[in-house]
């Protein structure tokens, strides 16, 4: 059956909407496949499927769902893609997004700006999750030539690397083998990371069942997480992302972390796959 959906992006970082509020529909991994291609399809970064709030102080419960078809846990930009959708059809500036990590505030920051509540980041082995008990602040990655990562969960596991330049990482080959490494039994998102002021930071992200993205709220928040825990920058910095800069901030008087940044129309239409 048709599907009518809303192509959107957040630094480009492009996700493919479809609203099931109302028929229940949930897509299977071959739905997610042939949507996922951009060549016969749509081509998206994470497929984002909305229903009906599972918890009474939620507007809607967001699925999403990665380019290989498997469940993701998290995602910011997504989140403030759905948020921007909410409030044109409220009417208002805030609300509150359900998903399977939880529930996520959203309000509109000031024109063109999406703030997302991400919570409390999860540090702990067990909330990431790790294989084996460890230091989550630094973990050695062993048979890889890269230094230990800094391990975070935003709802979603994420491994950050710190390295002198992110341009001479070779991602493309080295984010695929991290991400399928022993030590993640879910897997894992991973971020090489450059600080190039204590307020600034250059990240590139190879994203848990995506590959390669222009842009990844969740780990631009993981990666503000682990640079502060390793003494690296401030609270509240400027991530760059190969799509752009997202502001982010990890409140002392609470523990939350802010995920601020634009969001894009891009396309909406039918899809008959």
């Amino acid at each position: 059956m048709p599907h009518a959906f809303i192509k959107m992006h957040g630094l480009g970082n492009d996700f493919v909407i479809i609203d099931g509020r109302t028929d229940g529909f949930l897509p299977d991994t071959a739905f997610c496949l042939r949507v996922a291609d951009r060549h016969r399809g749509v081509g998206y970064d994470q497929l984002i499927v909305l229903a009906p709030p599972k918890d009474p102080l939620a507007d809607l419960f967001m699925h999403m769902y990665n380019a290989d078809g498997s469940t993701a846990g998290a995602c910011g930009n997504a989140t403030r893609c759905v948020a921007h959708l909410l409030f044109k059809e409220t009417g208002r500036t805030d609300g509150v997004i359900q998903t399977i990590a939880g529930l996520l505030k959203v309000w509109q920051k000031s024109e063109g700006l999406i703030a997302v509540d991400f919570g409390q980041p999860r540090l702990l082995p067990s909330e990431i999750p790790l294989a084996e008990v460890s230091d989550t602040l630094r973990v050695p990655m062993t048979g890889y030539d890269v230094p230990p990562a800094c391990c975070v969960s935003m709802g979603n596991p994420h491994a950050v690397f710190f390295v002198p330049n992110v341009m001479t990482v070779p991602l493309t080959t080295i984010g695929p083998k991290l991400e399928h490494h022993p030590l993640f039994p879910e897997r894992c998102n991973i971020e090489f990371a450059q600080i190039l002021t204590p307020k600034t930071i250059r990240m590139r992200v190879w994203e848990r069942g995506t590959g390669i993205t222009e842009a990844c709220g969740s780990g631009a928040c993981a990666t503000l997480v682990a640079a502060v825990r390793r003494g690296l920058s401030e609270r509240k910095a400027e991530v760059l992302l190969d799509g752009g800069s997202l502001t982010i901030e990890w409140r002392e008087a609470d523990g939350h972390v802010i995920l601020i940044g634009p969001t894009a129309l891009s396309f909406q239409g039918t899809l008959f796959l």
